[in-house]
C-alpha cells in the first residue's frame, strides 16, 4: 500500500492502486473462512495419501529384486509412487501454509494446531517457518529484508566490473550456460529447502535485530537463539524443533520395526518431491527477468506484493490447491482461503490490468528459463532486475 495512502508508481510503469482500492473490487464472501471446509480438504488429501500408500504396500516389493527386469519394474514403481505421493503430500503442505496465514479457519489457535501437525509430519519446523514466511509477505522483493529467493548480487556471484573472477561465475564459464542452468535446477530443487532451513540460503540480508548478516552468523530455523528470530518467538521455535525431533525419533522407530528400506521407499522418496515442489513454487512465483526487486529507498509494500507471478500448473492445481496459479491474490490478501482465490483473482486481474503478472509458459520450460536467465542483480540499491551470467559484460577475466 502506498505511503500515506497515496498512489504509487512502479519502476518505469503505470500508476498502481492502493491495497484498499484493490480489496474493494473483491466480493466480501471471498474473505470468509471455514474450519469445516478446510478440514474437508485435509481429509481428501489424507485419503489420497492412504490410497497410494496401500497400493504401494500391496503391489511393490520393498527390497529390489536381483534380476534386472525385476529391478527395473521395482525402480519404476517406487519412483512413480514417490512422485504422486509427493504431489499429494504437497497439498497437505499447502493446507498447513494456509494455517500459518490464518486463512484455514477464523481461530488461529486451531490453525496453529492443524498446521503444526501437518508440517511436523513433513519435517517442517512450523513456527519458525511461520515467522520467516510472514517476513516474506511483509517485505516481498525487498533486497535487504526480503525472505525466500532473494537474488544474490553480482559481487556475490563472483562478477566484478562485469568480469567473471571467481565463485559461481567461474563455474558458469567452466561448464557453459546450459549445464549451469541444469546445475541451478538440481541445486534449487534437491538442496534448496534443507539449505534454507539450515543456513537461510536465499533469505534476506538482515537479521531479526536489523543488523546485516555475516558469514559467521548461525541462521538455522531450529535453534531459538538463531539470529533469524527475535526473543519473543523463541518459545514457539523450541516447540517446533521439539516436534521435528519427535518425528525423527518416530521415523527411526519405524525403521527399526520394519526396515530402513520401508522408510526410504514410503516416506523419504515422497518427502524429496515435496521439497522440490515447494521450492519450485516459491522460486517461480517471484523470479523472472522482467520482475523488479527494490532497494530500501524504492521499495513499498504494494510494489513488492505485485512482484508476484501467476502460472498454470495443470493437474497439479488440483493437488496443490492452486497455490501457484492464484499467488498474486495470495500476496495481496493472504487471509483469502485458497478455495475463494480463483474468484478473487478474476476481479483483481481486471483491476490491475497490465500490473497483473501472468506467465503461461509450460512449467518445465519456465523453470529452465528462470534457471538460465536469473542469476543475480547488480546491487541492493534502486530498482534491480535479475541478469544472466551469460550476458555479463566482459565475461571472462583477462
Amino acid at each position: 500500500m502506498g505511503k500515506g495512502g497515496e498512489a504509487e508508481t512502479m519502476a518505469q510503469g503505470p500508476m498502481i492502486p492502493s491495497k484498499a482500492e484493490v480489496k474493494a473490487v473483491i466480493p466480501e464472501h471471498c474473505f470468509e473462512r471455514s474450519a469445516v471446509h478446510g478440514l474437508m480438504y485435509v481429509a481428501r488429501d489424507l485419503a489420497m495419501a492412504a490410497a497410494l500408500f496401500a497400493a504401494a504396500y500391496y503391489t511393490l516389493p520393498v527390497s529390489a529384486p536381483s534380476d534386472w527386469m525385476g529391478y527395473l519394474g521395482w525402480a519404476v514403481g517406487w519412483n512413480l509412487y514417490a512422485f504422486w505421493q509427493g504431489a499429494v503430500l504437497t497439498g497437505l503442505w499447502v493446507l498447513a501454509h494456509e494455517c500459518g496465514h490464518g486463512s484455514f479457519s477464523p481461530n488461529q489457535t486451531f490453525n496453529d494446531c492443524v498446521g503444526f501437525v501437518l508440517h511436523t509430519a513433513l519435517l517442517v519446523p512450523y513456527f519458525a517457518w511461520q515467522f520467516s514466511h510472514k517476513k516474506h509477505h511483509i517485505r516481498t522483493n525487498h533486497l535487504l529484508d526480503g525472505e525466500s529467493h532473494v537474488p544474490p548480487t553480482a559481487k556475490g556471484m563472483g562478477v566484478v566490473d562485469g568480469i567473471h573472477k571467481k565463485g559461481m561465475a567461474k563455474v558458469h564459464d567452466a561448464i557453459g550456460e546450459e549445464a549451469f542452468a541444469i546445475l541451478q535446477l538440481v541445486g534449487h530443487l534437491v538442496f534448496g529447502w534443507p539449505l534454507y532451513l539450515l543456513r537461510n540460503d536465499s533469505g534476506g540480508r538482515r537479521n531479526a535485530d536489523g543488523t546485516r548478516k555475516q558469514g559467521k552468523d548461525m541462521l538455522d530455523h531450529f535453534r531459538p537463539s538463531s539470529k533469524l528470530f527475535p526473543s519473543r518467538v523463541q518459545t514457539k521455535i523450541s516447540i517446533g524443533t521439539c516436534g521435528i525431533l519427535g518425528w525423527i525419533v518416530f521415523l527411526v522407530w519405524c525403521g527399526q520395526k520394519t526396515s530402513s528400506m520401508h522408510v526410504l521407499n514410503f516416506y523419504v522418496g515422497p518427502y524429496m518431491w515435496v521439497n522440490a515442489w515447494l521450492v519450485l513454487y516459491t522460486w517461480l512465483q517471484h523470479t523472472d527477468s522482467t520482475v523488479p526487486h527494490y532497494g530500501e529507498a524504492e521499495w513499498t509494500w504494494m510494489k513488492g506484493a505485485l512482484g508476484t507471478i501467476d502460472r498454470p500448473y495443470g493437474i497439479f492445481d488440483f493437488f496443490h490447491h492452486k497455490i501457484g496459479s492464484t499467488h498474486v491474490v495470495h500476496h495481496l490478501f493472504h487471509e483469502i482461503p485458497f478455495y475463494h482465490a480463483d474468484e478473487a483473482t478474476v476481479h483483481v486481474k481486471a483491476k490491475l490490468g497490465k500490473l497483473y503478472n501472468y506467465d503461461g509458459t509450460f512449467l518445465p520450460i519456465a523453470a529452465y528459463k528462470v534457471a538460465k536467465e536469473c542469476h543475480y542483480v547488480e546491487s541492493v540499491e534502486g530498482v534491480q532486475y535479475q541478469k544472466s551470467l551469460s550476458k555479463s559484460v566482459g565475461k571472462k577475466a583477462e
